[in-house]
């Protein structure tokens, strides 16, 4: 009896071994698969992930649907796939921000930014920028530092709000530095931008796409990108760590399962994504507007998703920011 009882065991365990590797090699033939969005349409994340739909509905042949869940920093949307099932059909183009900052910043949070997830791929890097307003008789990181030290909380820093890239990147820059400038939030980044052009505020680091419009028309200066490494769009604009060494903050959208997705799965999304990534029309699009594609496996992917959740982590904890 004990023996017929060991061998069921086994066959059964067997059994359960090979159920995720057959229901992966059906995917996705049970139906559409739906590409949750947190944040809400016609931002760079959006127009990212419905060029990745168009593009893996054909390479699937399945139906792939963008759905945007918009709310609290990217955390609704990100806890509806951190719940789902992990077979493939519910999936998530996050950002860099609910990942690895919002653990940090709220004190009750819904998932875990990195344990609740299975990274598949790093999907692009928004060229962030450290724009002035034209006014300020400066031309360079050195001569802003310069600049502001003279001038002790007389220049004012515009942000999305506490706790967004915009602020952060701002407060590392202070941290970094040692001077002191007035922080002015706003409802969003497209009023930051507006009333630093128009000198309510002085400084303000953010997406290109929002800040470009105005540096081509001379209303803003851009003095560095915030990046390790400069742009390949902008490879004249030196990186802000080229005057302060160490400064880096890269904004990085990365493609997402829920916890426990099947490896073979996961390997061959991330095939088939990097396939697309590499093309001539998606990476003339996402260049248009300020985003370079990127190409890892879900291993190296893992690697920069922890990495920043420590050190993004660490950095808010000092800086004693939280949010309700």
């Amino acid at each position: 009896m004990k023996i017929f009882c060991l061998k069921s065991l086994r066959a059964l365990a067997l059994a359960l071994l090979f159920v995720p590797l057959a229901a992966s090699a059906k995917w996705p033939d049970d139906g559409p698969i739906t590409l949750v969005v947190p944040w809400a349409p016609g931002g760079s994340t959006d127009i990212l992930a419905r060029l990745l739909s168009k593009k893996l509905t054909q390479k699937l042949g399945q139906s792939v649907i963008v759905e945007n869940r918009s709310g609290a920093s990217g955390n609704i949307g990100s806890q509806l796939v951190a719940r789902a099932k992990p077979d493939g059909y519910t999936l998530l183009v996050g950002s860099m921000s609910t990942h690895t900052m919002n653990q940090a910043l709220y004190k009750h949070m819904p998932f875990d930014g990195v344990k609740d997830f299975t990274p598949i791929a790093e999907l692009a890097l928004v060229t962030n920028t450290m724009v002035i307003n034209a006014s300020l008789p400066v031309d360079s990181v050195a001569g802003f530092i310069q600049y502001a030290k003279a001038r002790p909380g007389q220049l004012a820093f515009a942000s999305a709000g506490l706790g967004s890239t915009n602020y952060l990147s701002a407060a590392m820059f202070e941290k970094d530095t040692g001077i002191k400038m007035t922080h002015v939030p706003y409802r969003g980044g497209a009023p930051a931008v507006l009333d630093t052009v128009a000198d309510r505020t002085q400084v303000l680091f953010s997406a290109a796409t929002q800040t470009l419009p105005y540096v081509k028309s001379g209303k803003l200066k851009l003095l560095a990108v915030t990046e390790d490494k400069r742009s390949t769009l902008f490879p004249k604009v030196p990186t802000v760590g080229e005057t302060i060494p160490g400064y880096e903050l890269a904004v990085w959208y990365g493609f997402f399962g829920p916890r426990g997705m099947d490896p073979a799965l996961v390997q061959r999304l991330n095939r088939v994504t990097n396939e697309i990534l590499a093309q001539p029309d998606v990476i003339q699009a996402m260049n248009h507007i300020g985003v370079v594609l990127v190409h890892t496996t879900p291993e190296q992917f893992s690697g920069i998703l922890k990495r920043d959740a420590d050190r993004y982590g660490k950095l808010i904890r000092e800086l004693g920011v939280t949010i309700e």
